[in-house]
């Protein structure tokens, strides 16, 4: 299959067939021509249609990773045949950097303050990765290491803020555990709209239009198919209400019912 014959087969739209074909053009690098190589960083969603098409192309040598474990927004490293995962992971000149942002205790500054303020110094999104709110008056912000020079020298401020910034180690990174709601219920069957409407407190005649609407994915792909069956480890997000873990699915009750054991994060 070559390269075109797989961009038809993978992408789904105009914009994710041009994120393959760049995916594409850094692992050429990295296996053509021995240079290790990686994707800016990826939404979940970008990183679902990846890995789809890194299967389709035979699984070679890559990592998704966005600069500890848990990390939403990851990038792609490609790894040419003398290089080993590890180096690139512990290399403390590697893609990924991050910054320590520091303001003062008392300003109520969250995740969309600081994005602002990023965006509006010209900083595109693919640039970013996560950022992480541990605790009052700091934020550490993941970036690719070549945005930290702009960051460094025009970053002032967020909001009416000012902020200090120093470059910190990988390993300095205090992600928060994320926060969840456990539900335990049962549903006639394992559709999808039957266990969206049970993770969002929904009739299932109301979680079928958000479905019909496009505004459900499964495992971060948009699934348009109320019946589609539901498995223990898919993740259910809704567009505007948020994001559920299928934990479990124990089996049926005394009744003939589904039961399952449901993580929505808050």
């Amino acid at each position: 299959m070559n390269k075109r014959e797989l961009l038809d087969r993978c992408a789904r739209s105009g914009e994710e067939r041009v994120l393959l074909a760049r995916v594409l053009d850094k692992l050429e690098l990295a296996q053509g021509r021995g240079v290790p190589a990686h994707t800016p960083f990826l939404s979940p969603g970008e990183q679902a249609s990846v890995s789809d098409l890194l299967a389709a192309w035979g699984r070679p040598r890559h990592r998704f990773w966005g600069g500890y474990e848990g990390a939403e927004r990851q990038v792609c490293l490609f790894f040419p045949h003398w290089q080993g995962e590890e180096d690139v992971l512990s290399d403390p000149e590697g893609p990924l950097t991050a910054l320590e942002v520091a303001f003062p205790a008392d300003a109520s500054l969250g995740h969309r303050d600081i994005l602002g303020a990023l965006m509006g110094l010209g900083v595109t999104r693919e640039k970013l990765g996560d950022i992480l709110l541990p605790g009052p008056g700091r934020c550490q912000v993941l970036l690719l290491r070549e945005t930290l020079p702009i960051l460094l020298s025009q970053w002032e401020g967020a909001g009416r803020y000012k902020v200090r910034l120093q470059e910190i180690p990988l390993s300095a990174l205090a992600p928060t555990p994320a926060q969840v709601k456990t539900i335990r219920d049962t549903v006639a069957s394992p559709r999808l709209d039957a266990v969206v409407g049970s993770a969002f407190g929904l009739s299932r005649s109301k979680a079928a239009a958000l479905i019909s609407a496009g505004k459900v994915s499964v495992n971060h792909r948009e699934c348009l198919k109320g019946d589609k069956l539901i498995e223990e480890g898919d993740v259910l997000t809704c567009r505007g209400l948020g994001k559920c873990l299928v934990k479990e699915v124990p089996g049926q009750s005394k009744k003939g019912r589904t039961m399952l054991v449901l993580e929505r994060y808050i």
